[in-house]
């Protein structure tokens, strides 16, 4: 039985070690790559509902307008404009009453195809597989998980926003009182709650995504050094994507490829970040389970043959 231990900071060094090894023996190139297929496939559809949920608060063009921005501060300004011209040729109002009814299915089914994509991911981390008398009534519950942080990113960039709102007023203020240092203290701001809210949602995924009953006092720490790591990969993918234009070597397809590249290099990130609360969990509480018709696997190799030394 492993002996429960009381964290410490001078522990991350090993504890970041250990979790290095984890994910690289899960082959995160080959999971990110994955995500990123179905990350393509579901992002028109992803958007249309967060724009639709978030746009009955606050106002569909102002919702597509911050999203663009998002988007081109990642992967460029073509490659944004390329998914909102996809997205909307998926929103026809020219449609009956039945085809609309399975457009909405087909939407939702896309849109968390990511997510549970993302599920499988982090199973694989935390070597979980799922008891195959489990039944269809659990790729149902999966799905509906997925479309629940569907919903869980919608409300947080409703919370960015209104935030982000009053940070500006906040900015107009300082900068009227307090001109030489209003610009640092405002960075420094938006710095802090954008952490903060990467943060939450990571906490959330590293909570729930797997299919492990973890304490929330495992993932707090996971999601915080992963929010910080994906800030700071975010900022040297921009550089990246910004000087070397990866994308133009493929021509038309090149917003495609881009998207790509982001959403399977981010989720590295996202994977480490998964590994790191596996160890913290494994550690610092031992008594991690899986959940219901899951189970807890170590896969050994088994040589069947082995070809001989060329002479």
């Amino acid at each position: 039985m492993i002996k429960k231990e009381k964290f410490k900071v001078r522990h991350l060094p090993r504890l970041f070690w250990e979790a290095g090894k984890i994910w690289n023996q899960n082959n995160p190139w080959r999971l990110g790559a994955v995500v990123a297929y179905y990350a393509v496939l579901s992002l028109p559809g992803l958007l249309i509902i967060i724009i639709n949920i978030v746009g009955a608060v606050w106002g569909p063009e102002i919702v597509r307008g911050e999203i663009t921005e998002e988007i081109s501060e990642a992967i460029g300004t073509d490659a944004a404009n390329s998914l909102i011209v996809v997205m909307e040729s998926t929103q026809n109002d020219d449609r009956t009453f039945i085809s609309t009814v399975i457009g909405i299915g087909v939407l939702i089914f896309g849109a968390t195809g990511v997510f549970y994509q993302l599920q499988i991911s982090m199973n694989e981390i935390w070597n979980v597989k799922i008891d195959p008398d489990a039944g269809f009534w659990k790729i149902i519950k999966d799905r509906a998980l997925s479309l629940a942080f569907v919903t869980a990113i919608a409300f947080l960039l409703i919370v960015s926003f209104v935030v982000s709102t009053a940070l500006t007023l906040l900015n107009r203020f300082l900068s009227s009182i307090w001109e030489p240092a209003y610009m640092i203290f405002a960075r420094l701001l938006d710095f802090v709650f954008a952490t903060g809210i990467l943060a939450l949602l990571f906490v959330l995924i590293f909570r729930f995504m797997p299919d492990m009953k973890i304490r929330w006092a495992s993932v707090w720490l996971g999601g915080i050094i992963t929010s910080l790591l994906f800030n700071l990969g975010k900022t040297l993918l921009s550089f990246y994507f910004g000087y070397s234009d990866p994308g133009s070597t493929y021509g038309a397809a090149g917003s495609v490829v881009l998207l790509l590249l982001w959403v399977s290099y981010s989720c590295l990130i996202l994977f480490y970040g998964a590994a790191f609360t596996r160890v913290y969990a494994e550690r610092y509480n031992p008594k991690v389970q899986p959940e219901d018709f899951a189970m807890v696997v170590k896969e050994k190799e088994i040589i069947l043959e082995k070809g001989s030394e060329c002479k």
